[in-house]
């Protein structure tokens, strides 16, 4: 697949989840909202080797793959908008999104995905050879007894199927490395699985991997997981601007300077006035310098190092640009009843 296609998913997903995000500042959306900002290449890389048969089993991040995958846009804002007429008849949310067409379904669930995943897997197995079941899950979902279970379980029946580990270094507000023990390839690999690891954010890189991953699982040559180190472009949920900024790629610095201020007003019998005052101004200097790195560096952001890899075709690449925003608007106007349209 051409880097241009790859770049077109990608656009679409983030695209729509930016209009989500507005959705949800005005207010229409309701409750928690969970964006995959930062998960477009992934997404991309991996949904693209899928076809008719496949089943899809997703985490609750996820619009990016649904999108990709080719679930209409209106019926899928209309679902996170709480419509009747949405993709799951308004009942779902954003974390339970269910496409039957497309064999696609979500769960808020941790760990959800890999038992549905191996469903899938297995169902395929046995009446659709050659198709299989697609699993995407966060790092920390792998210390779930759920998905142990499944590990051993798809590894004995050999089943074709292929977990995704997004693993974008947090679980929640918690350094992964400080909960989760061990190598996950090397844990995916104990149970008898080929496993493999990607730079989650370079698309050319997750394609070409997760072709050859998606082959082998059709060939019938067992389970595959591939693990994706992935950035994590919000905070956990929408509205917590603080995680936001603590969370950016660039700001492994900001991360322990953070960590230190906090510290230093935590202390066993609490601080003093004058203590927890300085450690609040210097807290607001590094939040200003953490909102100042965001917005000068995007390294870690999988859609600039796109675009920078289409610099030679600026042309197509903002025709692209503008096809997207084009059908994105349209989709959100008609979903919100003021367009027409199914797309």
């Amino acid at each position: 697949m051409q880097l241009t296609q790859l770049y077109r998913h990608m656009a679409r997903s983030r695209a729509v989840e930016l209009a989500v995000e507005k959705l949800w500042n005005e207010g229409l959306v309701s409750g928690e909202m969970h964006l995959g900002t930062g998960e477009e290449a992934v997404a991309a890389g991996v949904v693209t080797h899928m076809s008719e048969g496949d089943g899809l089993a997703l985490t609750h991040r996820c619009t990016p793959a649904l999108v990709v995958r080719g679930v209409a846009l209106v019926p899928l804002f209309r679902e996170l908008l709480g419509r009747s007429d949405g993709l799951c008849g308004g009942r779902g949310g954003h974390m339970h999104l269910m496409a039957k067409e497309q064999l696609a379904a979500a769960s808020g669930i941790v760990g959800a995905s890999l038992p549905l995943g191996a469903g899938f897997a297995l169902a395929a197995k046995r009446l659709r050879r050659g198709a299989i079941g697609v699993s995407f899950v966060g790092d920390g979902a792998l210390n779930q007894g759920m998905a142990l279970e499944t590990l051993n379980l798809a590894a004995a029946w050999s089943l074709p199927h292929l977990v995704v580990c997004i693993d974008n270094g947090w679980a929640i507000t918690t350094p992964a490395g400080s909960v989760t023990a061990g190598d996950l390839r090397g844990r995916a690999r104990a149970f008898g699985w080929h496993a493999e690891q990607v730079d989650g954010t370079d698309v050319v890189e997750v394609h070409r991997v997760a072709g050859v991953l998606v082959d082998r699982a059709r060939k019938g040559h067992g389970p595959t997981f591939l693990h994706a180190n992935c950035p994590r472009l919000d905070g956990h949920f929408l509205g917590d601007p603080l995680l936001r900024q603590v969370h950016n790629p660039t700001g492994a610095e900001v991360k322990q300077t953070l960590s230190d201020v906090l510290g230093g007003a935590t202390t066993a019998g609490g601080a003093g006035l004058l203590s927890r005052a300085g450690s609040m101004l210097s807290m607001g200097g590094v939040m200003a310098k953490a909102r100042l790195d965001a917005s000068r560096d995007g390294a870690g952001d999988p859609m600039q190092i796109v675009r920078r890899a289409l610099a030679q075709h600026g042309e197509e690449r903002d025709r692209i640009d503008g096809e997207v925003k084009c059908e994105v608007t349209a989709a959100v106007a008609a979903a919100l009843g003021e367009g027409g349209g199914h797309g």
